[in-house]
């Protein structure tokens, strides 16, 4: 049973990764396919399938202009906050704005991505490792450096140079460099606690240098304790 109660207005570190840590994402199409998932999915609407959906991106009769408007308006189940996506992993940094939208938005995305996945390289069962992990933001400091870590997360990881190219390899980071309104992240959150996006950037880069430090640290406590 899960430990973590979601509530409306409140913010989660939601956090999975492929099932034996497989790797989820093999080519940019499948990059491009859960980004667009993590769109469309969010709706307090049923929308059924993505491929469904492709025949209103272009509606040809009033009925589909009518259908295609309504869905544009949709009533979403979470804000994205921020989030990153690697080749095998996920971080999202969510707000719920309905009743169990967490949940909601997490399964379909679950579902229809592993569908897709499924089908695509002819396999079958689970691709995430269980369900999703959640941990709650109690606070608004923890809010910031949940933040930092989120965005960046391939640095976190020490994934520079050409490791960072890798397929799955993606973030909100550069969105938040940006002062334009707007954008698939509901940022004012983190960047109205800053004078402007230079201010949060310092701050984020110097939380990602306790991040490494502290996982240093962590490394050399368990290589003395296996001596």
């Amino acid at each position: 049973m899960r430990k973590t109660v979601f509530a409306n207005g409140e913010f989660y570190h939601i956090y999975n990764r492929g099932t034996d840590k497989r790797t989820i994402f093999l080519d940019e199409d499948d990059v491009g396919r859960f980004f667009q998932s993590m769109e469309e999915f969010n709706t307090l609407e049923p929308i059924g399938s993505i491929y469904e959906r492709s025949f209103l991106q272009n509606p040809k009769t009033p009925q589909l202009r009518g259908l295609a408007s309504k869905l544009r308006r949709k009533t979403k189940l979470v804000n994205f906050i921020c989030y990153c996506v690697h080749s095998n992993h996920y971080h999202f940094l969510l707000e719920q704005i309905v009743e169990r939208g967490i949940e909601k938005f997490l399964h379909r995305l679950g579902t229809g991505y592993t569908m897709y996945f499924n089908t695509k390289y002819k396999r079958s069962g689970s691709l995430f490792q269980g369900s999703f992990k959640s941990i709650h933001i109690n606070s608004d400091e923890y809010l910031l450096y949940v933040s930092a870590y989120i965005n960046l997360n391939t640095q976190v990881h020490q994934l520079g140079g050409l490791a960072s190219k890798l397929v799955g390899s993606r973030s909100s980071w550069e969105e938040y460099q940006k002062d334009e309104k707007g954008g698939f992240c509901k940022k004012e959150i983190i960047l109205g606690q800053f004078e402007n996006t230079k201010e949060y950037e310092e701050f984020a880069r110097s939380s990602l240098t306790e991040i490494l430090e502290r996982r240093r640290k962590e490394k050399e406590i368990d290589s003395l304790l296996l001596e």
